[in-house]
């Protein structure tokens, strides 16, 4: 059973003779969430109103982890800080296998231009000192409140399930920080380890619906940051300088012949040159060039042999020129994100039974990455990660560009997304932990 309730919270009031979260029948029993009552989808409701309008910017989300620690105490659920700003909750109830459950809580340094009457007008500050504006425009409040909403409710109907869930509440997910500082600050010395880890993340697709991928799930990220050293001159003695910027821009446009000339046709991988700085005045031949590279593979291979290329050609480039050493720095990586294939078809099966054999498609892996893969990996077992829409049909059909994550537009429709959500995390914990 879980732990007694925490004196310090208490559960919202619910209908007379119901527990809180409860379900009709045996919905939940079958792993189906379906008939969330109206009290308790009201209550979710506000909560994602509050979050989305107070986020907090990644590894600084420190209001956010409260208000997850008392909702998990009023929920008599056991948590603990972990990673700095990040929570865990353990729910215990008898015994049977574990299973761990990965919402990440951080927003982003956006001004949000949405529209909504409990839009964010939070602002935050980056590493760097900047001021900036914040918003949750990658969704993480809905992924924070469907698995405080689902965590509710299994809490309220024990009698359908046993094992142990560990809730995990990750924070600096952008800054691909966070998984790893959970890791490090031994999540899995102080909760129980799961032999599974499941995840999900709202998309542009339409709401009520889930895509999800066999095997790659989305792909590794590797940032660096380029810095070029020339020698400086004024712009009508070319002949006495090293021109950083002519030697970066070769560098840039041969970058680009990695994906092109040297990796299988039939293997995926990007490369990206995102900015490039140089110079302070036109008749000026700067000192030195700076640009930053992101790089997404699926494949550990490929990525290896994508990050050998980016280093040959980077030096390669420079030994030609004359130039000094470039010095090539990495800013973050992100780890593989892979759907065990025999867990993933049996959740493919859990899922268009709670939702609908139309509601569930199979879809190729994508190329943005996500740091949940890090959780699995530091022990050695089995993730699967999946995405819910967030957009309506009619904006779907509009004919207007489709608002998408981290856009100052982003804004998922609350129902059925959030439902959507409850929806798909207790069919996946419950696949495991049903009776």
């Amino acid at each position: 059973m879980p732990e007694k309730l925490s004196q310090r919270a208490t559960p919202p009031a619910t209908p007379p003779g119901t527990r809180p979260g409860s379900l009709s029948g045996d919905a939940l029993g079958a792993g189906l969430s379906g008939q969330l009552s109206d009290e308790l989808r009201g209550r979710m409701h506000s909560m994602y109103k509050h979050l989305h309008a107070n986020p907090e910017l990644s590894m600084q989300e420190h209001a956010t982890a409260r208000f997850i620690a008392e909702r998990l105490d009023a929920l008599g659920i056991g948590n603990f800080p972990c990673g700095g700003t990040g929570v865990v909750g353990v729910l215990r109830n008898g015994e049977g296998p574990v299973v761990g459950f990965r919402a990440d809580t951080d927003g982003l340094p956006i001004l949000e231009d949405t529209g909504l009457d409990y839009a964010s007008t939070a602002r935050g500050v980056l590493a760097d000192g900047t001021g900036v504006p914040v918003m949750h425009g990658c969704g993480h409040d809905t992924h924070v409140t469907t698995l405080l909403t689902a965590a509710e409710l299994l809490a309220g109907a024990t009698e359908s399930w046993r094992g142990t869930i560990v809730f995990i509440f990750q924070p600096g997910e952008e800054t691909a920080a966070g998984a790893q500082a959970m890791v490090e600050d031994g999540i899995w010395d102080k909760a129980p380890q799961p032999e599974i880890i499941f995840g999900q993340h709202v998309m542009g697709n339409e709401a009520g619906t889930i895509n999800i991928s066999v095997g790659n799930a989305m792909a590794m990220a590797d940032s660096l940051k380029v810095t070029v050293f020339g020698r400086q001159s004024h712009g009508s003695q070319p002949q006495v300088a090293i021109d950083p910027i002519v030697l970066g821009a070769q560098m840039v446009l041969r970058l680009q012949t990695i994906v092109s000339r040297e990796i299988h046709p039939l293997k995926a991988a990007v490369v990206t040159v995102g900015t490039f700085h140089a110079g302070l005045k036109e008749n000026i031949i700067p000192a030195t060039a700076e640009f930053t590279l992101n790089i997404r593979t699926l494949e550990p291979d490929v990525r290896a042999q994508v990050l050998a290329a980016v280093r040959r050609i980077i030096l390669a480039e420079a030994e030609a020129s004359g130039a000094p050493q470039p010095e090539i720095t990495e800013l973050y990586t992100f780890p593989r994100n892979y759907n065990e294939p025999a867990d993933t078809e049996e959740l493919i099966t859990a899922f268009r039974a709670a939702l609908g054999e139309d509601r569930v498609a199979v879809v190729e892996p994508m190329m943005g990455s996500e740091d949940f893969g890090a959780f699995a990996e530091a022990i050695g077992v089995p993730s699967v990660y999946w995405m819910f829409g967030g957009m309506s049909r009619e904006v779907l059909d509009s004919g207007l560009p489709v608002p998408m994550n981290h856009s100052p537009f982003f804004a998922p429709v609350i129902e059925p997304t959030l439902s959507t959500g409850v929806q798909a995390a207790l069919a996946a914990i419950l696949s495991k932990l049903g009776k």
